[in-house]
């Protein structure tokens, strides 16, 4: 297998990271683009209600299948050769969803286009391991900005697009830009093999789980991870009941618009990025969670007051785009021949949070309204601090590593 060295001193060519940002940034979005369309779809396909609602379960599904089987291979073979492979093939399936003739075949053309779109999960590592030792945070961060406006602007993009064409346009025209995508990325992308040797492939599933047992900072990363993304998707998912009823009494068009702000987090990762190759990864991760639980007293008080909201929804993306960026930073320094592995056992963790987010949401609702909701997003945030101080307690004990900012993302044997 081929190997390809970080790039030297002068840094990692700006295009071919604007490249992989907006890789990232594309993929994650086809999971996204139905959401705003299910009922449009319901009536045009005749499926019921309880049919079209399944389409977000398959491809939270599909995106799950995917992390754990398919993201660990980039440890295994020519990660180029994956991520244009995995790209092209979305391509294909998205042209499933897009002729579509019933509800069964776009839950197929769902399920196995969110199963391959997490080739968005083998460039951030592969960005990593391109980058010189001194911008992985920047490069990780510019990355993972591509990700979360991905992520936020969809369903913005998706809207707009049936309007102009009807909800097949949105499949198509994705479609046509992840088969660019999958071209662009063969011509640029240097070739980089992987570190598993000879390894098969039960092995390196085996191999994944088993980074849990023995890197204690990617079992302590992962966990506070997933309590921010739990945090960050209560927010989001009770923000549309609480605009939709007084005193806001906002419409379906307002509500979509206020998800804008979220790109003001997604545009900060980077500067929690360069803060963390200064050396200061662990004051970021301090800084994110205590402004994590914080930014909920805003948001409690953002019931009665739109300033205070914005206040409390800004801060929050804010604090959990600086726990994201510092726990990737520190995870991606532990073994440089398992960052896929690690990405994959990362990301699952991290999802599965934000899906148990999700679904306690309903729950705090249900019982207590948006106090409620404040509630339990303040105590999954209070919870990041604690496994952040219970990190530092007993990874600097056991390993002997010096506090804090001493730790940085660049060399493998750096965190420990």
């Amino acid at each position: 297998m081929t190997a390809t060295r970080p790039h030297a001193a002068g840094g990692m060519p700006r295009g071919l990271l604007l490249l992989m940002s907006a890789a990232t940034g594309l993929a994650v979005a086809g999971n996204y683009f139905a959401q705003p369309l299910l009922d449009l779809i319901s009536r045009e396909l005749g499926t019921g209600t309880a049919q079209s609602a399944l389409i977000v379960t398959a491809a939270q599904c599909g995106y799950a299948l995917g992390l754990i089987l398919l993201v660990p291979l980039g440890d295994l073979v020519d990660r180029r050769r994956l991520a244009v492979s995995l790209y092209a093939a979305t391509a294909v399936f998205l042209l499933v969803s897009a002729t579509a003739v019933n509800g069964t075949a776009l839950l197929i053309g769902t399920a196995l286009t969110a199963l391959t779109s997490v080739g968005a999960q083998v460039v951030v590592p592969f960005a990593a391991a391109l980058a010189a030792p001194a911008e992985r945070g920047r490069v990780v961060g510019t990355v993972m900005t591509g990700l979360m406006l991905g992520l936020l602007l969809a369903r913005t993009a998706s809207g707009a697009l049936s309007e102009l064409g009807g909800w097949r346009t949105v499949y198509w025209v994705n479609a046509a830009l992840m088969a660019l995508m999958a071209v662009l990325l063969r011509a640029f992308l240097p070739r980089l093999g992987g570190g598993g040797g000879r390894m098969s492939y039960s092995g390196l599933l085996r191999s994944t789980v088993a980074m849990f047992r023995y890197e204690p900072l990617l079992r302590w990363r992962a966990a506070i991870a997933a309590l921010s993304l739990a945090s960050f998707s209560v927010l989001w998912t009770a923000l549309t009941f609480l605009l939709a009823r007084p005193p806001y009494g906002w419409s379906e068009s307002a509500i979509g618009a206020f998800g804008l702000l979220g790109v003001v987090g997604a545009l900060t990762a980077t500067v929690a990025g360069r803060l963390a190759d200064r050396g200061h990864v662990q004051r970021v991760a301090a800084a994110g969670t205590v402004l994590l639980t914080a930014s909920w007293a805003a948001a409690f008080a953002g019931a009665h007051s739109l300033v205070l909201l914005i206040a409390g929804v800004v801060v929050l993306d804010l604090a959990h785009q600086a726990v994201l960026n510092s726990s990737q930073n520190v995870i991606y320094a532990l073994r440089p021949e398992a960052r896929n592995r690690i990405n994959s056992a990362f990301m699952t963790t991290f999802f599965v949070g934000g899906a148990a987010g999700s679904a306690l949401t309903s729950v705090a609702w249900a019982h207590g309204g948006w106090s409620g909701v404040c509630v339990l997003g303040a105590a999954l945030s209070a919870g990041t601090v604690v496994l952040l101080g219970l990190e530092r307690l007993t990874v600097n004990r056991d390993a002997g590593q010096p506090s804090a900012d001493t730790v940085r993302a660049p060399a493998a044997t750096e965190v420990k």
